[in-house]
């Protein structure tokens, strides 16, 4: 399977080549929507990246009907210091709008979180919020998990993007659009495995 994998990728980068490259960095580097979509209540942030859950929080902020889902949090970490690392504390009742997911590791495993979460909370759309360079990958693995959810991107720019031409930035989407492919390979030619990128309870 392995194997099988690695030929996959390599496939991928033959065909697609440095076109495929030019309209990845394109795509990550597309500024946010000016508002949220209509009908669309649900929120999911994906950690592992600088700006995402403050961008997440903000939103939430502006829009206290909402729900929130911040996705890969560490087990020890509480919503108290979430928020204290990222601007400030809380306005009152909005804790009851966010949900702590603790079970993921990966992006993979954000998939299968978010799956439940909308499950759990009756909704059709959300709106995924992570950095640009992550977005396909992190619509990729979302929609393997949960097909019939309706995926909004909002895509957050880190500051290591500010300058995409710098060789630091080049590299972080060189190894990002590396693993959307090994990412796109494995869901074509893998069957799916379902607590794939989860912590074990």
């Amino acid at each position: 399977m392995k194997a099988l994998l690695f030929w996959g990728v390599t496939g991928l980068c033959l065909l697609f080549g440095p076109l495929g490259f030019i309209g990845f960095t394109l795509d990550a580097l597309q500024a946010p929507p000016a508002r949220l979509p209509d009908h669309c209540p649900g929120m999911v942030a994906l950690t592992g990246g600088e700006e995402r859950v403050s961008a997440a929080l903000r939103l939430l902020r502006a829009h206290p009907d909402h729900v929130l889902l911040i996705s890969g949090v560490a087990p020890e970490t509480t919503l108290d210091q979430i928020a204290l690392q990222n601007g400030s504390s809380l306005p009152p009742g909005l804790e009851r709008q966010i949900t702590l997911g603790r079970r993921a590791v990966s992006t993979v495993g954000n998939g299968h979180e978010t799956e439940q979460w909308a499950q759990e909370n009756e909704l059709d759309c959300i709106v995924v919020i992570t950095a640009g360079y992550h977005m396909r990958r992190a619509l990729l693995e979302i929609h393997q998990a949960a097909r019939d959810l309706h995926l909004c991107p909002w895509r957050v720019l880190p500051p290591a993007m500010q300058a995409p031409w710098q060789p630091h930035a080049l590299r972080i989407l060189l190894q990002e659009y590396a693993k959307f492919l090994g990412a796109y390979a494995r869901d074509t030619f893998s069957p799916p495995n379902h607590r794939r990128g989860l912590r074990r309870s």
